[in-house]
């Protein structure tokens, strides 16, 4: 089964309004092959019991960003994608205002992806995580 690619940025945005895109209220800003930018405004919601920003939350809106670009420079004939190898580098935190990641592909394949995010608070531009992802790429079965 194929899998439907978004074609527009509403789109984009609106294809994880269900999900946990959605949960966490992330925005899309770009989505192409070469580049996705993503954010969330931070709220209690996002954080660990500490006051922190929770690290599930930084790795969940680097893996959508990744994701996303995956998708959007999927082979043709490709069915899909899915996450193989997930790894992130915390170097800082936000408590309030919005972070933004950048993903763009490191190396874009026949049967893998490899993607770099780099999830930063907006306000100071400060880098807060390094996420890296392998993705698998999904072929009809014969």
């Amino acid at each position: 089964m194929k899998i439907d690619v978004p074609r527009t940025l509403a789109d984009w945005n609106a294809r994880g309004s269900d999900y946990l895109p959605g949960l966490l209220e992330m925005e899309f800003l770009k989505v192409d092959a070469d580049e996705v930018v993503g954010r969330f405004t931070v709220r209690r919601a996002h954080g660990a019991w500490n006051g922190f920003l929770h690290a599930g939350a930084v790795v969940s809106l680097g893996d959508t960003c990744c994701g996303y670009g995956t998708l959007a420079a999927l082979p043709d004939g490709a069915d899909g994608f899915t996450t193989v190898d997930l790894a992130a580098n915390f170097v800082g935190t936000a408590r309030d205002g919005a972070v933004t990641c950048t993903a763009r592909p490191l190396h874009r394949g026949r049967t893998t992806q490899v993607w770099d995010a780099t999830v930063a608070a907006e306000a100071s531009g400060k880098a807060i995580a390094h996420v890296r992802c392998t993705q698998m790429i999904l072929w009809p079965r014969s």
